[in-house]
C-alpha cells in the first residue's frame, strides 16, 4: 500500500478532528461543492450536507471520485463552475501550486468561495512531508500571497491546529518518522477536543496547518 493511502486510512480514524476540520469550514460550504484531490473520500460525504459534492482526484485508484487534474486543469465535467471550491491537504502534493490555484479561480462562480488547507511551516517539513509526496509546506504569508496571486480577495487567513504541529515536528524532524503513528493519533483524537478548544476564541500564532479562504469577486 502507497504512503499516502496508508495516511489517508489512518487520518480516517481520527473522527472527531476530521470533524473539527469541517467545522472550521462549515460557514463557507454551499451550493455546487467541487472537492479536489478527494483521496478515499475522507470528507467528501461530510461536504454532501452542505450542498451537491462533485469529488475529483488525478489518481483513478480512488474509485469514490472521478477524474480531474488540477494542475493541468482537466477535468470529467467540462465548464462546469461551483460555488465552492474545497482543497484539503491537496496543493502542497502538487509541483505547480500557483496554475492549480488558478485553475480553481477559473472553477468559481463570481463570488464562489475557495477553502484551502496546507500544512505549515517550512520548519517542520521531514520524512513524513517526504514519504507522503509533499513538495512543501507554508505560511500564512506564503498561502495569503498565492492565492491572491491567483486572483482570489482574502476572506480569512490563519494557523490552526497548534498541538498538531509539535507532534509533525516531532515526529517528523526529530525521529525521522515516514508515516503517522497510528498510536499516536488516536491520542490525539482523544485529547485534542480539551487542546484545541481555545482555537474558537483565539487565533494561535502556529499550527500544523493554514487554513486560506478566497473569494472571486
Amino acid at each position: 500500500m502507497k504512503t499516502g493511502e496508508k495516511t489517508l486510512e489512518i487520518m480516517s480514524k481520527a473522527i472527531w478532528y476530521n470533524d473539527w476540520l469541517l467545522g472550521q469550514i462549515s460557514n463557507y460550504l454551499r451550493g455546487d461543492i467541487l472537492e479536489v484531490g478527494a483521496g478515499i473520500g475522507n470528507f467528501t460525504s461530510k461536504l454532501a450536507r452542505y450542498g451537491k459534492v462533485t469529488a475529483i482526484d488525478y489518481d483513478q485508484n480512488y474509485k469514490n471520485a472521478n477524474f480531474g487534474d488540477i494542475e493541468k486543469g482537466k477535468y470529467f465535467f467540462g465548464s462546469k463552475s461551483f460555488d465552492t471550491v474545497v482543497c484539503m491537504n491537496v496543493l502542497e502534493h502538487i509541483k505547480n501550486d500557483r496554475s492549480a490555484l488558478k485553475n480553481m479561480y477559473s472553477l468559481l462562480k463570481v463570488n464562489g468561495k475557495l477553502i484551502l488547507l496546507v500544512p505549515a511551516f517550512p520548519l517542520a517539513y521531514g520524512q513524513m512531508d517526504k514519504g507522503l509526496g509533499h513538495f512543501r509546506r507554508y505560511t500564512k504569508d506564503t498561502a495569503g500571497k498565492k492565492i491572491k496571486e491567483a486572483g482570489f480577495i482574502t476572506v480569512e487567513n490563519k494557523y490552526i491546529n497548534w498541538l498538531g504541529l509539535i507532534g509533525w515536528f516531532v515526529n517528523a524532524r526529530i525521529l525521522k518518522k515516514e508515516i503517522i503513528p497510528e498510536g499516536q493519533l488516536k491520542l490525539f483524537n482523544r485529547i485534542a477536543k480539551v487542546f484545541l478548544y481555545f482555537e474558537k476564541f483565539i487565533n494561535p500564532p502556529f499550527g500544523l496547518s493554514v487554513l486560506a479562504i478566497g473569494e472571486k469577486k
